[in-house]
């Protein structure tokens, strides 16, 4: 028996017999050929893509019908890759300057595209590598004329193990007999992440040498919940997995009776548990989850998505499609957070130290233009619902006051023009960096309402980058000085009558909602999913009790203290859970 640890991205626990997938690479040698075959080769390059579009078009009509529109939409990525002009210009260019097969100049060209977005330190673009190979072998099979491996006509049960699952392969997975997947690579914001997510497969990414440790017909435990895949297992370990396999299920149909009841203590106190989203349509889901609106509407997407930043109507369409879908719930809209680890197309940081430079609200305040484009749909659309906006990286009074001040100007505009929107729209603020928890009290005479964004606040207290693996595991919630700026902040909003909340991952960690309770936080905002698990917990305990947690919490010294103290009194809540 062999027990890894990875990356749990869809949760669940199955156990069945491996089927192990070769790695398929298709790069191809560099062969030339004559100018009179140049042509040829260009025909047979408009010829595959052809084929690779229809391919597409019809594995897109099947993922709607089997898992809805919204992760069919994967899948417009593609077809946006397929017809980008700039791309395909450049192998055009590769076959005639090169006189180049068309296989070679594709394969070439799609791995310099792909090369420079492996180099971007956000996560999510970085993932979209693997949409890149995706394409590159789709266009290539049909060049070459080789089948790709066929994961729709299995005929029994089975886990995957693969050295990584492209998203039209996890797409086409036939879900009746694929009972989950483990790849050696892979992360949390990958395409094929969402898609198991979305098709309810148990999947472990990010285990480096599965493919290496496990032969065809072996019996494999593939944990999502915990991201732990166990080879082999003994009979105790198959035991202990199959009776979690029961708690398991058990607690997903109890947690989905809890979607319409309220977030409310045992002994009467009401919290409000909100969504994170990236797009609209994932207000949806939020709501089903059993949101109560949405906390945190990350608007950098807008600019992401596209080679030029998006225009005023753009940005009012997507606000006004989340507002339409929420039905009069409260949608809280960040402003541009870019920077850092998230660049426009074309313009990655030459910066020395990205994470301390021009980013988020400093680089709107450099670009006023673009700000107050941004300012004027929150605006427009604030006519529409109950609109807040909020600052993301504010460090400074001095910084929150310009920000309050283009907001005035653009507020000047619209009247002048007689566009309607909702006076004093309530603004606040992100708490992301130590300045800011330390003068909250100073902050909160000038704002609505403060919300913690954890997930920098703990990389700025602990000085630890979380995207470097090489000092990744100090990023730690649970650090008493992380804990220490968490509770002033929500004693300095609750002195001012400014209401806190909290958006970071932290919020959805079933781990800290006694401790975030205890301390007085009244509003958690999380990834939708995540919002069952930690209404559970509210509903399971009282404010005493959570207040004695916290008590006991806020005098430890150590994070390992700190986790193993939570863990214990969340497990009498949840033992699945742990």
């Amino acid at each position: 028996m062999e027990i890894k640890k990875g990356i749990g991205v869809s949760p669940g626990v199955v156990i069945s017999t491996a089927v192990v997938l070769d790695a398929e690479d298709l790069r191809v040698p560099k062969r030339t050929v004559e100018p009179g075959q140049v042509q040829s080769e260009l025909d047979r390059l408009g010829e595959a893509i052809g084929a690779a579009v229809v391919e597409l078009n019809t594995l897109r009509d099947q993922v709607a019908t089997r898992h809805g529109k919204e992760i069919a939409a994967i899948f417009d990525v593609h077809m946006g890759m397929l017809k980008d002009k700039y791309v395909f210009q450049q192998i055009i260019q590769a076959i005639k300057d090169q006189q180049t097969t068309a296989e070679y100049a594709v394969s070439v060209v799609m791995r310099r595209q792909a090369a420079v977005f492996a180099k971007m330190k956000d996560a999510y673009l970085a993932e979209r590598v693997k949409d890149i190979h995706d394409i590159e072998k789709r266009i290539l099979h049909h060049l070459i004329g080789r089948k790709r491996q066929d994961l729709a006509k299995l005929t029994s049960d089975v886990v995957v193990i693969a050295h990584d699952l492209l998203p039209s392969q996890t797409a086409a997975l036939d879900k009746s007999h694929v009972r989950g997947f483990a790849c050696d690579v892979g992360g949390r914001t990958s395409h094929t992440a969402i898609v198991a997510r979305a098709m309810g497969i148990p999947a472990v990414v990010g285990l480096g040498n599965i493919t290496e440790e496990v032969n065809a017909g072996d019996t494999i435990i593939i944990d999502g919940t915990r991201g732990v895949v166990v080879i082999n297992p003994d009979e105790e370990s198959l035991a202990e997995h199959r009776e979690f396999e029961r708690k398991h299920a058990r607690l997903e149909i109890e947690l989905r009776t809890l979607r319409d009841e309220p977030a409310r203590t045992l002994d009467g106190e009401q919290v409000i548990l909100q969504a994170n989203i990236e797009f609209p349509h994932e207000v949806d889901d939020a709501l089903e989850q059993g949101a109560e609106g949405i906390g945190l509407y990350r608007t950098e997407f807008l600019y992401l998505s596209k080679e030029t930043d998006p225009t005023e109507e753009e940005h009012f369409a997507a606000y006004a499609d989340a507002l339409k879908r929420l039905h009069g719930r409260t949608l809280v809209i960040r402003t541009l957070d870019i920077g850092a680890d998230k660049y426009r197309e074309g313009a990655e940081s030459s910066e020395r130290n990205p994470f301390l430079g021009d980013r988020s609200i400093r680089m709107c305040l450099h670009d006023i233009p673009m700000f107050k484009c941004q300012l004027r749909a929150i605006l427009r659309a604030s006519a529409l619902g109950d609109v807040r906006i909020m600052f993301p990286m504010i460090s400074t009074l001095i910084e929150l006051r310009q920000a309050r001040m283009v907001l005035k100007d653009v507020e000047e505009e619209l009247e002048d023009e007689s566009i309607a929107f909702k006076k004093n729209t309530p603004v606040g603020m992100m708490i992301e960096v130590p300045s800011a928890a330390l003068m909250a009290s100073n902050f909160a005479k000038e704002v609505s309402f403060f919300s913690i964004g954890t997930n920098d606040l703990i990389q700025y207290t602990l000085a630890v980058d979380r995207t470097n693996e090489k000092v990744a595991g100090l990023f730690c919630p649970a650090h008493p000085a992380v804990l220490m700026l968490i509770r002033d902040v929500i004693r300095a909003g609750s002195r001012a009558g400014v209401p806190v909340s909290i958006c970071g991952e932290m919020a959805g960690e079933p781990l800290y909602t006694l401790l975030l309770l205890g301390l007085g936080l009244g509003t958690f905002s999380m990834n939708g999913p995540d919002v069952p698990e930690v209404k559970k917990i509210i509903r399971s305990t009282t404010m005493q009790h959570a207040r004695d947690v916290a008590r006991r919490v806020m005098s430890f010294d150590s994070e390992r203290q700190v986790m193993h103290y939570l863990r214990e009194e969340t497990r009498k809540i949840i033992p699945e859970a742990f």
